[in-house]
């Protein structure tokens, strides 16, 4: 059996803000963009085609921010730092998202998993991958 793997992004606009995505399922939580891989189909490829199918952007990978393991699904969450066009504008383009929007890092919107919150302040005050084990889930309200 093949482990699972998800990759998400960081987006950062001119005023240092982060491109956050708001799900159409669930707790309608927060979240970066990004979902699981598909067949055949690296990390890396799987940040930028979750990116464009949810917020219609095209990005550019800069480097890896973080691996995050997750014992009970048997999965590794790859995070990695991108840019986009400076003129493109995110919009949302796929069912799963509600809403899309640039937040300051000191007024993220909620609901949040501190599994999301967590690899942000990580992906942003650190200049090496982290590479860590996840625990439980816990929602910031």
């Amino acid at each position: 059996m093949n482990k699972l793997i998800g990759a998400a992004s960081i987006i950062l606009n001119h005023e240092e803000k982060i491109l956050l995505v708001r799900h159409s399922y669930g707790r309608c939580n927060w979240d970066l963009p990004g979902g699981k891989s598909e067949d055949k189909e690296s990390a890396e490829e799987t940040a930028k085609r979750e990116v464009h199918e949810e917020i219609g952007l095209n990005v550019m990978i800069e480097r890896l921010a973080g691996v995050y393991y997750d014992p009970e699904y048997d999965m590794h969450h790859f995070v990695f730092i991108a840019k986009h066009e400076e003129n493109a504008k995110p919009t949302p383009s796929s069912p799963e998202i509600l809403e899309c929007g640039y937040f300051s890092i000191d007024d993220l919107p909620k609901p949040m998993k501190n599994f999301t919150y967590n690899r942000i302040i990580q992906s942003l005050t650190s200049t090496e991958a982290v590479f860590q084990t996840i625990g439980p889930i816990q929602w910031l309200e």
